[in-house]
């Protein structure tokens, strides 16, 4: 009777955890559908968490992607691409529709789906190459920010 009584224990509080918990890639917020870009960049790189229709995140590999509301925004300052991250961006002069950011210091591949355009580094030190392969296209300083040429496809970190 007591072991029977604790398979059917068992069998609920698995049921219970089944119903409850969030599935693998979680639905934005609000049912808003989400941007074609993540879309895009969640059949390209697996692991992605939508968080919302314009956010999502890839924690394993310390990437966010950021599509901005205002498809017309103009030049940025690296001040928006916060402390300690690297950010590119998808237009020029830290503009565009949409951002991918890093939040460690190391080799990151930017996915085919994403156009990287300009580059932000707003870490503290070091600097940040943009490079194609290994050939380095740019390089940017703690600090600042630069354009890069097309055919960027990672990033390498230095400290």
């Amino acid at each position: 009777m007591r072991r029977a009584s604790t398979t059917v224990l068992a069998g609920l509080v698995g049921i219970i955890i089944a119903m409850t918990s969030a599935p693998a890639v979680a639905a934005p917020s609000g049912g808003a559908e989400p941007d074609p870009q993540i879309t895009a960049m969640l059949e390209e790189v697996p692991g992605g968490i939508v968080i919302d229709a314009r956010h999502a995140v890839w924690p394993e590999l310390a990437m966010e992607l950021t599509v901005f509301a205002d498809r017309g925004r103009s030049a940025r300052s690296v001040g928006s691409c916060a402390t300690n991250k690297i950010c590119v961006y998808n237009g020029v002069s830290l503009g565009g529709t949409s951002a991918l950011t890093f939040s460690t210091c190391s080799n990151h591949a930017i996915p085919s789906s994403f156009s990287a355009k300009s580059l932000a580094n707003a870490r503290t030190s070091g600097f940040v190459e943009g490079r194609s392969g290994s050939t380095v296209l740019a390089t940017v300083y703690a600090g600042s920010w630069s354009n890069v040429p097309s055919g960027v496809t990672s990033l390498r970190c230095y400290l």
